[in-house]
């Protein structure tokens, strides 16, 4: 098996129908009904921003739905230019309206947050972000509506390395192995599927391992691949090019670093960012939970924007705070809470547990699989 590499570098989904047709399971029913879901769902919700403020020493804070433009704070999501954000006029009687963005995520706002909201050395600040990404393909686990437990925290200059990245990550997954546990407990019915509980520990790997593990394989592939050995993984270095010529996956050149020379194991490795994923045992895919790591200097920002062919944008507000080091050194990340709901509550696809627009395609080929998403 194997595949476009360049293909599979970025635009998410599955990508046509008839293939969403054969990965939603034939035989499914939903643990909970759609009543039972709801209750869960915010349950669940609560339990994770509670834990993630604990342990990562988090407080919520508001969150824009929209952006201008000359901010600069929008993302870009990909650095292909692939996924680009709604936008619009905004401000009646104005000489000149302003250009306005809905935001694809809230990840370079977070950083500017930091400061405004004079966030310390290891405290930091949570979201409960809703986004809207119209250039996705719509399948069982991508959807235009994006909901996230978005974090970031200040940290300092000496806790730029993969020790720091690791502790975090496994307070994040402690906080999502929880409230797997937490559900079971709730909901007694979870214990009586197939599904196992996710295990206690990750397995961090570098993507330059998982290449050389599976050198022919795409990015997707690769991915499948190692979740039948390890259930769940964080992989490290997303946006570096690999000796094959790709990244593992394209990623912003603007807000984690993907850039900075490591050493793990005495092996030399690219990148401080990475993503959590697991296997999905309904869907029996890859699934995707969090994207995050350690942001950008100065120094990075602009060795990733040259790499990139993007230096036009160190004139932007954003980019300009981080080059005259008016924000704070900071790591932070999106977790999906309709991705960790549909994993947690055993569901077969996003609609279960998020209200949203779905193609009539899609609507179906759910029917045909006993899904019901909610409209």
């Amino acid at each position: 098996m194997g595949g476009d590499k360049k293909a599979d570098l970025a635009g998410p989904g599955v990508s046509t129908y008839p293939e969403v047709d054969k990965i939603l399971p034939n035989d499914y029913k939903p643990v909970l009904d759609p009543k039972e879901t709801q209750k869960a769902l915010f349950k669940l919700k609560r339990y994770i921003m509670d834990g993630l403020n604990r342990e990562l020493n988090l407080f919520t804070v508001e969150v824009p739905l929209i952006v201008t433009v000359e901010s600069g704070v929008n993302d870009m999501l990909d650095r292909d230019g692939s996924r680009t954000p709604i936008e619009f006029p905004c401000g009646l009687g104005l000489p000149e309206r302003m250009r306005c963005q809905v935001v694809q995520a809230a990840t370079k706002w977070k950083r500017m947050a930091l400061q405004e909201f004079n966030c310390k050395v290891g405290e930091g600040i949570n979201t409960d972000m809703k986004a809207v990404r119209k250039d996705y393909f719509l399948d069982h686990d991508h959807s235009s509506y994006v909901d996230q437990w978005d974090w970031e925290k200040v940290m300092t200059a000496d806790q730029r390395n993969l020790d720091y990245l690791k502790d975090t990550v496994k307070k994040i997954w402690k906080v999502i192995k929880g409230a797997d546990t937490y559900m079971r407990k709730e909901y007694p019915a979870l214990n009586k599927t197939k599904i196992p509980a996710l295990p206690e520990e990750l397995k961090f790997l570098h993507a330059e391992e998982i290449l050389d593990m599976f050198p022919d394989l795409p990015r997707k592939q690769r991915e499948t691949a190692i979740l039948q050995k390890y259930p769940a993984v964080f992989i490290i270095g997303i946006g570096w090019v690999l000796k094959d010529g790709y990244p593992h996956e394209m990623r912003a050149a603007d807000y984690d670093d993907w850039i900075t020379p490591t050493t793990d194991g005495g092996k030399p490795f690219h990148g401080l960012n990475g993503d959590i994923l697991v296997w999905n045992h309904i869907t029996k895919r890859r699934h995707e939970l969090t994207s995050m790591g350690i942001r950008v200097t100065k120094d990075t920002l602009k060795q990733q924007l040259e790499a990139s062919n993007q230096m036009e944008k160190l004139q932007m507000p954003y980019h300009k705070a981080i080059m005259n080091d008016k924000i704070p050194l900071s790591v932070g990340g999106g977790i999906g809470q309709s991705r960790v709901a549909m994993l947690l509550l055993q569901n077969a696809h996003l609609g279960e547990v998020s209200v949203t627009v779905w193609p009539k395609q899609l609507k179906e080929v759910c029917l045909k699989h006993n899904i019901h998403v909610l409209e």
